[in-house]
């Protein structure tokens, strides 16, 4: 099975390239400094038609923050589940959305890449940043 990548994932790369090669996080942490991750788990949109019509479920982490306009994004990418095929998700989430407490979480909407003939729209929001660490 070929996989095609998608311009949109192409593009995603891009950025993801370009945007994680700076030095210093949202937070004007030192270069090194560890910083946070997200959780997510999504299920892509039904695709295809009659016998063949199906989703995908994926689930990970994503990247460290990445420095974006006075604040963050983070990269994504995981392979979906394998039904006869799989898809990449390859894409940058939006920047935080409060939820209150110190927490945030943040937005990602996308397309999966093209496998078996077809692509998949996903959106999803993260879970929130260490959930275990107590609300500030």
């Amino acid at each position: 099975m070929e996989t095609v990548i998608n311009p949109f994932t192409q593009k995603t790369l891009q950025m993801q390239s370009t945007v994680g090669n700076q030095t210093t996080s949202g937070n004007n942490q030192p270069e090194g400094t560890q910083t946070h991750v997200h959780e997510f788990q999504g299920s892509t949109k039904l695709a295809e038609e009659c016998d063949e019509r199906h989703n995908h479920r994926f689930a990970g982490v994503t990247s460290e923050e990445i420095p974006f306009d006075d604040s963050h994004i983070h990269g994504i990418f995981t392979n979906t589940d394998f039904f006869d095929h799989l898809h990449e998700v390859a894409v940058l989430t939006g920047l935080p959305i409060d939820v209150g407490g110190g927490k945030h979480v943040h937005f990602v909407q996308g397309k999966t890449t093209i496998d078996d003939g077809h692509f998949h729209d996903f959106v999803f929001a993260t879970l929130i940043e260490s959930p275990l660490l107590p609300l500030t």
